[in-house]
C-alpha cells in the first residue's frame, strides 16, 4: 500500500467523525437553550459563561468520542462503514455534548 492510499484510507476513516463533531457543536451553538444565560437571570451569567467549554474544546472531545466509537465498531464488526457504528457515533456525540453543556441542569 502506498502512502497516498494509506492517507486516503485514514482520511476517509476520520471524515465522518470530524463532520459529525463539527455539525454537533455548530448546531448546538445555534439552539436557544444551549446559551449560558437562556433561562437564568443576568446575575449569574458570567460564572456560567466561564464554566462552559469553548467550541474548540467541545469539537475536540466530540471528535475523540466519535473516533473511539468508529474504532470500536471496526474492531467489533471487522470493517468500518456499518450503519450501527454510525448510529452509535451519533449517540456518543449527543451524549458528550449533553454532558459538556450540562444538559441535566437546563
Amino acid at each position: 500500500m502506498t502512502f497516498y492510499l494509506l492517507a486516503n484510507h485514514l482520511l476517509n476513516f476520520v471524515a465522518p467523525a470530524a463532520l459529525l463533531a463539527l455539525l454537533m457543536v455548530g448546531l448546538c451553538a445555534l439552539l436557544p437553550f444551549s446559551k449560558p444565560n437562556a433561562f437564568k437571570s443576568k446575575a449569574g451569567g458570567k460564572a456560567a459563561r466561564l464554566s462552559r467549554p469553548g467550541w474548540r474544546w467541545q469539537f475536540a472531545l466530540v471528535f475523540v468520542a466519535n473516533l473511539l466509537v468508529t474504532g470500536g465498531g471496526m474492531v467489533f464488526f471487522g470493517h468500518d462503514g456499518k450503519l450501527l457504528t454510525y448510529a452509535g457515533m451519533a449517540l456518543a456525540a449527543a451524549l458528550v455534548q449533553w454532558l459538556m453543556l450540562r444538559g441535566w441542569k437546563a
